[in-house]
């Protein structure tokens, strides 16, 4: 490690290191008569795959009758590449009605999380997740997150399978190796069925040593026309390299994330920047590299800039790639002058290459639930059951089922049309390319609402898109409750960030293709005037786009003070 630094070191670093592992008292805490667990404990938490929270909406509550929070637990799993079974699906569902609050989620790295999970039943779910051959652990915490690649099962070449092969192995190698996991979590005799962690034996961590990273990581694995994983908001990004259908190589984007505290002016957004371009045996070795370089320089006295982005922004490119060259042991050539050209979403029904189908379901802001005639996981408990494709879940919060024959397709669609659920090509542009962070009531983050407030929103932009003949316009709108980020709200092409209680900062002028910031267009927007803002932007938009040009080009050509300017004028 690393001995330059000075700064004393975090609370959380001293939770980590003291730990013996991420054990710390968890073990002792899960059978205390709290329904919560201490600070340390808490942060140790996040690493097995799981966070504790409470019900905002019952805090009002608790505090006029004296009682004390409603404390339960999201549980999320780590899914490389959002692959899985019908049958893990299923499984899924069951704990969501068994243990959960009757939902589950899609997240927005190609995960599934647990809402409503009560302490005395998170060491039960968590053993039911490892039973069905998935894991928690890496799901969250300071580590490599759960690993994201382009979802496609494209069989006509090699490209995507080498990709999501390639995400397998980086995701492997970088599992935490702690025993910590099983011996707390799973049940005597379980561990030769062990999803996650070391085997007996391997009690030291060869790679995140006993502190772990300074704070969260993300790679992930995607196309330049295809940037369907948001490539430039990792830490890592590996934009694969083609010719005559085989990957030649790929090049490295470091340096993106989005999480902000508005308080702290040293907080930024960044979006990823070339480093390096890597044959395709290389990839696993520079990326361990580039994952030690922030293990020993990242910043941890101060979590608020501990992750990579800071790094990169303190030292620059040029050192930066030295570091992880020395780390490497070798010289590393030039990035190819490619950047990302487009985006598939991979909805509606598609031929894999092999004879085979493939249907993309939109998932509006991932959440899996029956209410009213909507019965989503009815629908999927039944396609499970009886078509048993293979899974795999988008960067977009939706599914994609797998491996279906021509037979399958009308089974399917009327399937969904029996509970009620909408076909992805019956879903509005706007709703289909929108997606929303959990928010209230779940976050212990959240400063106002944003998975239920989202909905109503495009309901009203469907409205007056429709009016103004721009239903057919593509962009992407993104909402988050606060500004950490995790619904990736400042590169796309209408952001909308949490800034107060119902109240959200407008972020204009991102792209579907995810390559550079958005800005700030305006600030502590109420909710009941969002639609109504955008809506004025719209109309300039139709009035003087250039030919072919989306939003969000047409609001970065522009510019803040051309857009304010403008609409000013046209509504004095």
């Amino acid at each position: 490690m690393a001995a330059e630094k000075t700064d004393k070191p975090s609370p959380v670093e001293k939770f980590k290191v003291s730990s013996d592992y991420l054990a710390g008292e968890i073990a002792q805490e899960l059978v205390d008569e709290n329904a919560f667990f201490g600070k340390g404990s808490v942060q140790l938490l996040k690493h097995h795959g799981t966070y504790q929270q409470d019900d905002r909406d019952r805090r009002a509550i608790a505090r006029a009758e004296g009682t004390g929070k409603a404390y339960m637990f999201m549980v999320r799993s780590a899914i490389p590449g959002g692959k899985l079974t019908s049958a893990q699906m299923l499984e899924q569902i069951q704990l969501c009605d068994d243990l959960g609050n009757n939902t589950l989620r899609i997240t927005s790295r190609q995960g599934l999380q647990l809402h409503g999970i009560v302490k005395d039943d998170l060491a039960a779910t968590i053993q039911r997740i490892n039973v069905s051959q998935l894991t928690t652990l890496g799901a969250c915490g300071d580590v490599n997150r759960n690993l994201m690649c382009c979802p496609a099962p494209y069989r006509n070449n090699a490209v995507h399978d080498e990709m999501q092969a390639l995400g397998d192995k980086i995701a492997a190698h970088l599992k935490p190796r702690t025993t910590a996991y099983h011996e707390i979590w799973l049940k005597d005799g379980d561990e030769k069925t062990l999803v996650g962690g070391g085997s007996e034996g391997h009690e030291i961590e060869p790679l995140y040593g006993k502190e772990y990273l300074p704070r969260k990581f993300k790679i992930g694995i995607a196309l330049p026309e295809d940037n369907c994983i948001d490539l430039y908001t990792h830490d890592v990004g590996l934009m694969a390299l083609t010719l005559d259908g085989k990957i030649t190589g790929y090049n490295v984007l470091v340096g993106g994330g989005f999480g902000v505290t508005p308080s702290a002016k040293k907080t930024f957004p960044a979006v990823g920047k070339k480093l390096c371009r890597v044959t395709p045996d290389q990839a696993l070795d520079v990326v361990t590299a580039i994952v030690k370089v922030q293990r020993d320089f990242g910043n941890r006295s101060d979590r608020k800039v501990a992750r990579l982005k800071y790094l990169i922004a303190n030292w620059g490119i040029p050192k930066f790639k030295e570091k992880v060259e020395e780390y490497y042991g070798s010289g590393l050539e030039d990035p190819a002058d490619v950047d990302a050209t487009g985006i598939n979403d991979h909805m509606g029904w598609e031929e894999q290459g092999d004879g085979k189908w493939f249907y993309g379901l939109n998932v509006e802001n991932g959440r899996i639930k029956d209410e009213g005639d909507f019965r989503l996981k009815a629908a999927l408990q039944e396609i499970c059951s009886t078509l048993k494709p293979e899974l795999r879940l988008t960067a977009h919060q939706s599914i994609l089922f797998c491996d279906l024959e021509e037979s399958d397709k009308g089974k399917l669609e009327q399937t969904l049309r029996d509970h009620g659920v909408p076909l992805s090509e019956e879903i509005s542009n706007a709703r289909r390319w929108s997606m929303a962070c959990v928010a209230w009531p779940t976050c212990g983050l959240s400063i106002t609402e944003s998975e239920r407030a989202l909905p109503g929103m495009i309901d009203q932009l469907e409205a007056e898109l429709d009016k103004l003949g721009l239903a057919d316009e593509l962009f992407n709108i993104r909402m988050t409750g606060c500004p950490n980020g995790c619904a990736r709200p400042y590169n796309p092409d209408i952001g909308l960030v949490g800034k107060a209680k119902d109240k959200y900062t407008m972020f204009l002028g991102g792209s579907q293709r995810g390559e550079r910031l958005n800005f700030i267009y305006k600030d502590m927007v109420p909710s009941a005037d969002v639609v109504p803002e955008l809506v004025k932007v719209f109309e300039y938009f139709k009035r003087d786009k250039s030919n072919g040009e989306s939003f969000g080009d047409f609001c970065f050509r522009k510019g803040k003070d051309d857009l304010l300017s403008t609409i000013d004028a046209a509504t004095a």
